[in-house]
């Protein structure tokens, strides 16, 4: 290792980046590309497999000729990833069968309800922590299988693989040398006993999924591969993977028990670390992997939101209101606040607590006054009714962690605006704390790498050079706060599906 710097790949769900970071932790070089999404059908979301690769190809090298020294400076890559995109492709020539099966996609929502029916979704949740969704990538990848012409035969064949985006990039960026994943992304699998940490036969079994196809489970700081020099121009180990959500957890340095991130991005997702206790939540959240280091691991109980950041994109790219995601702020400033408008942004389902794959988007309270501004408002005023949603579940689930002193700190692109993340403190009647470094999930793929290269802090070090850029403290009544919260509630009942 000739360089103190660590290259972080941040595959997300509309765009690749990757970031530099010195040996002090600060980023110095970015680069950033968007690709396409397909839409085939009603609620389907796909991504091209060759556009995850080419542009995460595109980014590190554009990072890396920032940087003195280019490859020669990057000590090691950490990846971090969109999770429970589903990918299969050909162990012999590395051809995908089809493209991705985006998270977001809801294609299996028939699928989960017969598997239901039938009575696995207890044993499903028992072993995964995970609910019977269409999120997940276990009924993606039997769909897959059940749908694609010749698969199913090539898979018990062990002609085809199975793999989440990470394992897709390490496969690619090592030429096909490393089949692998990590604990936190094969905790989202539907596959994968996060109790005894390995792949579950029997619900692979039920899912119809051959175990041939699945990656080897590391540890999220682990020797995961080696990147062919013809990529970057050096050869560099990848030592440090984690899903998007627990990089981002890990970026925030929530390693006690009872500290809660939430991350605004396509969608929202909220982490509470609960040790090395795993919670079996009563309220429809999930019990999922923080993070797996030397073999010990770390659970969390999270919650899912499918719609954040791309509400804004729909007033943006659907109804045309806004020409930039900056202008949502500007124009809900602007909005009267006695014209009360309800988005609910069910766009693709309902996820935690509700996970109701067949509800749909819902605008409540339209009057002839309804306006371009009220509209804004209502997008992001959604995203605080539903973390509120989601920080009432961990409470009621996390008895045994003190979460009456309750902070969250967040990240994501939409935190750069403070008056939605104000609202979200007003609305939770909790502070909400904005860190300097808002990217936070990249940081965690990187201190993952950085550390198990010794160029990194330690936890409880790295955990010391978190800074605080704005704490925004809740100024609603009460009253004002737990009426506005009881409107948005029936707004969600009206527009369940059941």
């Amino acid at each position: 290792m000739s360089g103190g710097h660590i290259l972080a790949i941040d595959q997300g769900t509309t765009s690749s980046r990757a970031i530099v970071f010195d040996g002090d932790l600060r980023s110095v070089a970015v680069g950033q590309q968007e690709f396409a999404q397909h839409f085939p059908h009603s609620g389907w979301v796909e991504h091209d497999p060759a556009d995850l690769w080419t542009s995460t190809l595109a980014v590190c090298r554009e990072a890396l000729s920032k940087v003195e020294g280019g490859a020669a400076a990057i000590a090691a890559v950490g990846i971090t990833n969109q999770r429970e995109t589903t990918l299969v492709w050909s162990r012999k020539t590395g051809e995908p069968v089809c493209n991705a099966i985006v998270w977001q996609d809801r294609r299996t929502a028939e699928f989960c309800a017969r598997l239901k029916g039938q009575g696995h979704e207890e044993l499903f949740t028992q072993r995964t922590g995970l609910l019977l969704d269409p999120y997940f990538s276990g009924t993606k990848l039997a769909w897959i299988l059940g749908n694609v012409e010749g698969a199913r035969a090539r898979a018990e064949a062990g002609e085809l693989v199975f793999g989440t985006v990470d394992s897709w990039l390490i496969w690619k960026l090592t030429g096909g040398r490393a089949h692998v994943t990590d604990a936190t992304n094969a905790s989202r699998t539907l596959l994968y006993n996060i109790d005894e940490n390995c792949w579950d036969e029997e619900l692979c079994g039920i899912l119809g999924v051959p175990l041939s196809m699945l990656p080897q489970v590391k540890d999220s700081a682990d020797e995961f591969g080696t990147v062919d020099a013809e990529h970057f121009g050096a050869e560099l180990p990848i030592l440090g993977v984690a899903g998007d959500q627990q990089a981002a957890t890990v970026g925030q340095a929530c390693f006690r028990p009872g500290m809660v991130k939430s991350t605004y991005g396509t969608g929202c997702f909220a982490l509470i670390n609960t040790g090395e206790t795993r919670v079996a939540s009563q309220n429809r959240l999930l019990s999922t992997i923080a993070y797996r280091l030397a073999g010990r691991t770390t659970y969390a109980l999270e919650g899912s939101i499918f719609v954040a950041g791309s509400a804004v994109q729909w007033l943006r790219d659907g109804l045309g209101i806004i020409d930039h995601a900056a202008e949502s702020q500007q124009l809900a400033e602007a909005s009267d606040p006695e014209n009360r408008l309800y988005l609910v942004p069910a766009f693709v389902g309902l996820g935690a607590p509700y996970w109701d794959p067949d509800a749909r988007g819902a605008l409540f309270g339209l009057t002839r006054a309804s306006g371009p501004a009220d509209f804004c408002r209502a997008a992001l005023e959604s995203v605080g009714y539903q973390t509120r949603d989601l920080i009432e579940a961990m409470r009621a689930d996390a008895a045994s962690i003190d979460t009456a002193g309750i902070v969250l700190r967040v990240d994501g692109g939409m935190t750069a605006s403070d008056w939605t993340m104000q609202f979200l403190a007003d609305l939770l009647g909790a502070p909400v704390d904005r860190p300097q470094i808002l990217e936070t999930t990249a940081l965690g793929a990187a201190w993952l790498a950085g550390h198990k290269a010794g160029v990194w802090p330690d936890m409880a070090a790295f955990a010391e050079t978190w800074h605080l850029d704005r704490r925004f403290e809740p100024a609603m009544e009460e009253g004002a706060r737990e009426a506005l919260y009881a409107g948005w509630q029936d707004a969600v009942r009206r527009t369940r599906s059941k």
